[in-house]
């Protein structure tokens, strides 16, 4: 068996591609993929997604305005229970000290706590959850 890393229910991630660092993430092994709040959300005829990274509440976000290729629209049934068909980006994030490559659903979280959420996809074969922890990525 492989050595899995333990992190906590949340946790610090970095978006390189969107120059986003040191953001608060939520574990969420009940949700299939990745997701980050995004505002103005839209798909252009070329296959590229636009989207702004700006939020008062949470620091991280700068303002910019972000165009990066679309990865896959896809239909995602959201914590509420209603079906939204949401853009994807693959982008390259720094967690727990690694890089890694990976999905990230572009949605708009405003009403949740967290901006990012970090789903099985992304832990499976690589961490387990403690769920009785946090914020594990501090301590490296």
């Amino acid at each position: 068996m492989s050595q899995k890393k333990i992190i906590g229910r949340r946790e610090i991630i970095s978006i390189l591609d969107l120059d986003l660092f040191d953001l608060d993430a939520k574990i969420d092994t009940g949700a299939d993929s990745n997701s980050i709040h995004c505002d103005d959300i839209y798909v252009d005829d070329e296959k590229f997604v636009h989207f702004t990274l700006l939020d008062e509440v949470h620091a991280s976000y700068h303002g910019k305005k972000i165009k990066m290729p679309l990865y896959k629209l896809k239909k995602i049934k959201s914590s509420n229970g209603k079906v939204q068909l949401r853009a994807s980006v693959q982008v390259t994030v720094s967690f727990f000290g690694k890089k890694y490559k990976t999905i990230i659903t572009l949605a708009d979280r405003s009403d949740m706590k967290y901006p990012m959420l970090i789903g099985r996809k992304f832990l499976t074969n690589r961490f387990l959850v403690d769920v009785s922890k946090e914020y594990l990525t501090k301590t490296i």
